[in-house]
């Protein structure tokens, strides 16, 4: 009885489809994406007709369980509930359904352990219903943990929405045959049935069989021998050409009967020696004997037949390891070749890269040759180019210093000329005795002209920024006359000489820090100080046709009379803003000028000027006035002691009789004062100035009763006196 070909091949199909079905499951559970795996795998990789094999994992709260059960719980309402929907869908599509349970704490190891233990190739889950965020921070979903612990032999899809959103593909061939356990084809049954009739059972066989039955497994047992290889089970592994060669080209043994029936297997073990012809008659006469006893003349011709095709078998085994060997010396030959090429190829590339090299290190040269020139030529340009900016720069300074004593000589009439000799005779030829003070754009001088007091500001040579300013302040000061701006007396354009009236107590800065150990000034002349140097930034503002913008008004700028009326000093860097960018609250600058500490935030980042760029500077002021401290972080320091119950703390101790009530009013208006953005600054006539006021007839109060209580000499407007060495101006 022998296979047909296409008997064979239906039966090879079958069993491969057999073998997919048992090696692919799908793991599910009460989420969508469960479903959406299993129809993927039905559509993907099962056939019509086949099994789809469902695993569910049940949490196992008894520690004493086994960690892994497969089947089926039908007494589970639950989990029989969980399949229904798969079997309509398998029935719909005419599929068969396998349905697992199993019980396990961790689902990703009962699926992994099930899969090593059942030969699954194949686990199709679908994707975790968790958000990124929580898989990140929280413990792995099962996809991710079944993609780390599955098998290397085991490939694992992740499938969200009908597709594969990440696949671990196998990295190593299954170590197990493809067809699943306790399943034999019918070639294993026809090479059991020769294994034991080979071994010594064949006697036993035919006494207990019929002679029909004999001759049936003498045509299996051809039918085998004649079976394309491809058909025959095999375990050997075949890594690469050598290890099949010797695979198939084993080493000649000896071969006697006990072992014919170990070695005549050879489609199971690739291991066919030849056998020796005395032998195989021997054993040929002996089966002959045993069919003749039992069967007759039919089995005796079949005996012949058969010792003829193992004949006809040796001799093509033969034929095929010669081949085997002869392909073997080939390749080894041909590897031989390529080796050789291989070196070959190696020594001209690395020729080539020397050559790439030397060209790459004379290309290095050529570019830093250019560069050095390239630079050099570039030292020039800028060498020539520092040349003429220094020659414009000195003939506009010339230009703007003509320009200027031109102009002041035009406005004589404004202010009183003095000349150079005036200047020299009234300060000794510039004394350093009568040295008061440094000023930005040179020294200061005490000096008496015309039987006054005067103070005069010398401006240096090399100061050309200062020649502007210089400038500036004739034409400013020279036009106004208020109680609360410095009084400028006259000048030397020629020679850069201003001539102010003298203020006897020197710069707000030197009496709030006691330079020259002078007394603290009270609280109540410090409440009028503030509303003084209000009043003066008034009148600048509301100057006509054009407001005045200070952008310098700080300590340093505010000078005190013997009586302590205070008077804003240094308009060298004011601004005129004209009235259309008045009409829009700003005006844009292209460079922002003042100190540090002082100067509006918005203004030095935008260049947007406006009368309320003095309200930051003025709120910085008043701070200073009643604590005595740096600027520099002083409306935090100020806020935080306000915001902790601790405003009295950082009042100037050196005055010890302070209205904390008035002083904490007054600070909070010097905070909004110093507010970032100007829309949150408060107006200086409407908001400002009548605080102020307000707080300077509380010190006037102050100090009318303590006159009426005291019988002291000193006056109530001026109750420290200060000895000119110790004033200096700045």
């Amino acid at each position: 009885m022998y296979l047909s070909p296409f008997s064979m091949t239906s039966s090879h199909s079958a069993e491969h489809e057999a073998a997919k079905d048992s090696t692919t499951i799908v793991a599910v559970d009460r989420d969508k994406n469960s479903q959406q795996a299993a129809k993927w795998a039905v559509d993907r990789l099962l056939a019509r007709g086949s099994t789809l094999q469902l695993v569910h994992v049940r949490a196992n709260n008894n520690p004493n369980a086994e960690a892994g059960h497969g089947g089926k719980d039908e007494a589970d309402p639950e989990m029989a509930q969980l399949f229904i929907s798969y079997r309509g869908y398998c029935a719909r599509k005419g599929m068969h359904l396998k349905e697992v349970f199993l019980d396990g704490s961790d689902v990703s190891k009962a699926i992994t352990e099930y899969a090593t233990s059942h030969a699954i190739t194949d686990i199709v889950v679908g994707a975790s219903t968790r958000n990124t965020f929580i898989r990140r921070f929280r413990n792995p979903d099962v996809p991710t943990c079944l993609m780390k612990m599955a098998p290397d032999y085991c490939t694992v899809h992740v499938i969200h929405k009908g597709k594969a959103i990440q696949v671990k593909a196998a990295k190593a061939p299954a170590p197990f045959a493809t067809l699943p356990p306790k399943q034999y084809s019918q070639s294993n049954l026809e090479s059991d049935a020769f294994s034991r009739s080979s071994r010594g059972d064949w006697k036993k066989v035919s006494h207990q069989s019929s002679p029909k039955a004999n001759r049936t497994s003498v045509d299996r047992l051809s039918a085998y021998a004649k079976a394309p290889s491809r058909d025959r089970p095999r375990t050997a592994p075949q890594k690469n050409f050598d290890d099949y060669i010797d695979f198939i080209a084993p080493p000649r043994p000896s071969v006697t009967r006990s072992s014919f029936s170990d070695d005549i297997d050879f489609p199971m073990s690739m291991e066919l020696p030849s056998l020796d012809f005395a032998d195989s008659l021997e054993l040929s006469s002996a089966v002959s004997m045993e069919s003749l006893s039992s069967a007759g003349k039919d089995a005796e011709a079949e005996m012949r037949r058969l010792r003829l095709e193992l004949k006809q078998t040796m001799e093509m085994y033969n034929s095929a390891c010669k081949e085997a060997i002869d392909a073997k010396q080939k390749a080894a030959q041909m590897h031989q070749m390529k080796m050789e090429e291989s070196k070959k190829y190696q020594e001209l590339r690395n020729a080539e890269e020397e050559a790439l090299a030397l060209v790459q290190m004379e290309k290095a040269k050529c570019r830093a040759a250019l560069e050095a020139a390239e630079a050099a030529q570039k030292i020039a340009e800028l060498e020539a180019q520092k040349r003429l900016r220094a020659e414009w720069k000195a003939k506009r300074e010339a230009e703007d210093r003509k320009k200027a004593t031109d102009a002041l000589n035009k406005n004589d009439l404004r202010y009183r000329r003095y000349s150079i000799d005036d200047i020299e005779a009234a300060t000794h030829k510039f004394d350093r005795a009568l040295k008061i003070g440094e000023g930005g754009y040179g020294p200061v001088y005490k000096a008496v002209l015309d039987h006054t007091n005067v103070a005069i500001k010398i401006l240096r040579p090399d100061a050309s920024q200062g020649r502007k300013q210089f400038q500036q302040e004739i034409e400013v000061l020279s036009c106004m006359r208020h109680p609360n701006m410095v009084l400028l007396l006259g000048a030397c354009p020629e020679y850069g000489c201003l001539v102010y009236e003298y203020m006897d107590y020197g710069s707000l800065e030197d009496r709030l820090c006691r330079r020259g150990k002078t007394l603290p000034i009270p609280w109540s002349i410090r409440f009028r100080i503030a509303a003084d140097i209000a009043t003066g930034l008034l009148f600048l503002h509301q100057a006509k046709p054009e407001p005045l913008v200070h952008r310098d008004l700080k300590p340093a700028n505010i000078l005190l009379d013997h009586n302590f009326i205070s008077k804003i000093s240094d308009v060298g860097l004011a601004r005129l803003v004209p009235q259309s960018a008045t009409d829009v609250t700003q005006y844009r600058m292209t460079s922002t000028a003042g100190t540090f500490c002082y100067i509006d935030p918005e203004y030095q980042q935008t260049g947007m000027l406006t009368t309320k760029s003095d309200i930051y500077s003025l709120g910085i002021l008043l701070l200073q006035i009643i604590t005595a401290r740096s600027p520099m972080g002083l409306t935090h320091h100020v806020e935080h002691a306000i915001e902790r119950g601790a405003f009295q703390e950082i009042l100037d101790p050196t005055v010890t009789d302070w209205p904390v009530e008035e002083a904490l009013e007054f600070a909070k208006l010097a905070l909004r004062c110093a507010e970032l953005r100007k829309k949150d600054r408060p107006d200086l006539g409407k908001e400002i100035l009548p605080e102020l006021n307000r707080l300077r007839n509380l010190g006037h109060e102050y100090e009318a009763a303590q006159v009426s209580s005291t019988s002291t000499n000193c006056s109530s407007s001026a109750p420290y006196s200060f000895s000119n060495d110790d004033v200096s101006i700045s």
